[in-house]
């Protein structure tokens, strides 16, 4: 199967309700099923959950649109959303701070149109349930294939399988490797998506039959963001992968999550 193909394939199934091959649990796991709710009202997918130590008691959720994307006003807005919703909820018993973000470049892998835009870069994967009596593998992603995932190891054995195909169902984790192809790739998406968007603007600027109408003044969301009169700037489209993150402030008082 061919890159273009893959790509293809990958469209297909990123949608809104393309399930997760693996799960949170505990508190995580809760803060999760509220919030894919929420989520997909805005028209975003839930990556993952994760709470952590960090600054007393981080909850990070990450998301992304259905195909990869996500920018930091997007973040913004399901913050904006999901605050008073975990508030009623009261999951989270502490006080925490709320970071929205996007997967990063080297993105857990959790759907399978993940790995299939994946195919060609490193991957490293723990199964929750070995094979040939190993857990964790390292390796190049080459295919998806029917329930599972092949990829070509660069640490095998020579007794050892050096393309095993690993069973979709048993991940337990699975992220892509920082690598500078990756990188490489990840920069090319980001200039592509960024002349397309600058295209789309010149068309619709250009367009015969665009109205001509007056621009509403901005949004004020906050002391000196907008000054009035200015047109705030365009939001910048990221690429898949590309970090994007809004984070709530530090400070919280007990009992109550951060505002």
């Amino acid at each position: 199967m061919t890159q273009d193909e893959n790509a293809a394939r990958a469209a297909v199934l990123a949608t809104l309700d393309e399930p997760r091959l693996m799960h949170e649990t505990g508190i995580a796991a809760r803060v999760a099923h509220v919030a894919e709710k929420v989520l997909a009202d805005l028209g975003f997918r839930l990556v993952r959950v994760k709470i952590s130590a960090q600054d007393g008691c981080t909850v990070q959720i990450m998301i992304e649109k259905p195909d990869g994307t996500i920018n930091v006003d997007e973040c913004e807005l399901a913050s904006q959303a999901l605050s008073p919703v975990l508030d009623v909820e009261d999951i989270v018993k502490q006080a925490y701070r709320l970071e929205i973000s996007s997967p990063g470049i080297d993105r857990p892998m959790v759907r399978v149109s993940d790995f299939l835009r994946a195919i060609g870069h490193e991957v490293r994967v723990e199964l929750a349930n070995p094979l040939d009596g190993r857990k964790r593998f390292r390796g190049e992603i080459r295919a998806v294939e029917g329930d599972g995932v092949r990829i070509a190891r660069n640490d095998a054995r020579p007794d050892e399988d050096a393309e095993p195909l690993l069973p979709l169902k048993d991940i337990g984790e699975a992220r892509l490797v920082l690598t500078e192809a990756l990188i490489r790739e990840s920069l090319r998406a980001a200039k592509a998506a960024a002349a397309a968007g600058g295209a789309s603007a010149q068309e619709s600027e250009e367009g015969e039959s665009a109205p001509e109408t007056e621009a509403p003044e901005a949004p004020r969301r906050g002391p000196g963001r907008f000054a009035k009169g200015v047109a705030p700037k365009a939001k910048r489209i990221m690429p898949a992968g590309v970090h994007a993150a809004f984070k709530k402030s530090p400070t919280a008082r007990p009992g109550k999550p951060t505002k």
